[in-house]
């Protein structure tokens, strides 16, 4: 074998030892609703089972220089969100490496909660951010039942064991306590917000934590997000020889067996369409 042959002979292998070496951003996707029980009708959704391996094989990297999360949610359970902040930064401690947040088309409510884990955070200037607040809805089926003349049926012990029954009607003290719960939530939330953005924040309480959403460009001015720009292009600019690895969450079965959306056991299917409409519903609030 002539020089040539023997140096094109180990050309590949060279290379891949150069690759070996490169340096590593992992990126985790953190798309969808935050749920503690996703549908069985749902493709994408988040909650702290579901992303624990993606964050470890994100921050489980030999040659890792820093974790970007990919932030693509209107929000949803405030402690699904706060346990998996909670996550993010332990492993940043744990690891010593810098975690970038990345706001794709929104991250709001629960979505923001989770870009704050980082130690910064980028939106495009379209993306929408913010919604710093608390929300929850349900429906009101007191009425269907009585319509097609079916009793609801509710013994408990303790005269506060039943609170917003669906299909009992809704009471003015219920409302109030629920309110209270709202409060709270969202004092937690903010003081989230503040520990982690500090004195980044450009603006007041009233205009921050109103639960009003910005665009990208806007929520820069606020001091909301750190400057613009995506994953790519930071990357480039600070890590020139660096390789992004994905990191998925893992998908409930459905989804993985590409059949999310199909219906499901006759028992379950109101339950399971209500829950869908509820997702469905977050996102169309930004026009998604």
């Amino acid at each position: 074998m002539s020089v040539t042959d023997k140096i094109t002979a180990r050309l590949p292998r060279i290379v891949a030892d150069r690759a070996d070496r490169s340096p590593v951003v992992a990126a985790v996707r953190l798309h969808g609703v935050i749920t503690p029980n996703p549908s069985p009708m749902a493709r994408n959704t988040i909650n702290v089972q579901t992303v624990e391996s993606a964050l470890t094989r994100a921050f489980g990297h030999d040659r890792l220089v820093a974790v970007a999360l990919l932030v693509n949610s209107p929000g949803g359970a405030p402690t699904q969100s706060a346990l998996i902040a909670e996550r993010v930064r332990e492993l940043a401690a744990e690891k010593r490496v810098p975690v970038i947040a990345f706001c794709e088309d929104v991250a709001a409510s629960g979505g923001y909660w989770l870009a704050c884990a980082a130690d910064e955070v980028f939106a495009h200037g379209t993306s929408l951010v913010g919604s710093i607040g608390v929300v929850s809805a349900g429906f009101g089926l007191d009425g269907l039942l009585e319509r097609h003349g079916v009793q609801r049926r509710v013994y408990t012990a303790g005269e506060h064991k039943v609170r917003l029954d669906p299909f009992q009607p809704e009471k003015p003290e219920d409302v109030e306590w629920l309110r209270g719960l709202h409060r709270d939530l969202h004092d937690q939330f903010a003081a989230w917000v503040r520990e982690r953005r500090g004195p980044k924040l450009r603006g007041t309480d009233e205009e921050l934590f109103t639960g009003e959403v910005w665009t990208g460009a806007r929520a820069r001015e606020l001091g909301l997000v750190d400057d613009l720009g995506t994953l790519r292009s930071v990357v480039a600019k600070r890590y020139p020889d660096a390789e992004i690895v994905i990191a998925e969450p893992r998908k409930p079965l459905l989804a993985r067996l590409g059949l999310a959306g199909s219906t499901t056991r006759s028992g379950d299917f109101l339950p399971s369409a209500l829950a869908a409409l509820e997702d469905r519903a977050r996102w169309s609030r930004f026009g998604l």
